[in-house]
């Protein structure tokens, strides 16, 4: 009577039942805690704290507020304005941008977590009127999409709190 197979299927069960996968509960939080850690780390940029009271048109290019934040939409927007980012020559938003990509690998973990379908690849972003809008106020463009991103952030941690749909 040989006992290999079964031998080695019990090692292996032993050893698998030792291997946990991450915890959705703790993917949500150390999500939560990267959202509130770029919230304050843009709130903290020295011009960021009166951008709130700056009134600037011409930046329709930038997701607005969205009522219902599935996570395929949180995917799509944190792309967005992860190109923008990489595109604004400033020291200020280098942190934010590696903050950011950082994020979207998270939010993509979560998403795949909680059974969502991977969101399909899509060509580069073109966005119509940030380089005109570059060209003349880099400035601007840096202050109003710091500022949006700020906003959508702390929409986004709201969102996370119900448990988004896919």
């Amino acid at each position: 009577m040989h006992c290999g197979p079964l031998r080695q299927f019990l090692c292996l069960w032993l050893y698998l039942s030792y291997i946990e996968a991450v915890p959705i509960q703790k993917l949500q939080d150390d999500t939560k805690t990267l959202i509130k850690t770029m919230v304050t780390r843009i709130s903290n940029i020295p011009y960021m704290q009166s951008s709130s009271k700056l009134r600037i048109t011409g930046f329709d290019f930038l997701p607005g507020f969205h009522p219902v934040l599935t996570m395929s939409k949180m995917e799509q927007t944190l792309a967005i304005y992860q190109h923008i980012l990489i595109n604004l020559p400033s020291s200020n938003v280098i942190q934010v941008s590696h903050d950011l990509k950082n994020l979207q690998d998270l939010l993509h973990l979560l998403a795949s977590t909680n059974g969502c379908p991977s969101p399909q690849a899509r060509g580069p972003v073109s966005l119509k009127g940030l380089d005109s809008i570059q060209e003349t106020s880099l400035y601007s463009a840096e202050v109003v999409t710091l500022d949006r991103l700020k906003q959508f952030l702390q929409d986004m941690l709201l969102q996370l709190e119900v448990s988004p749909e896919c």
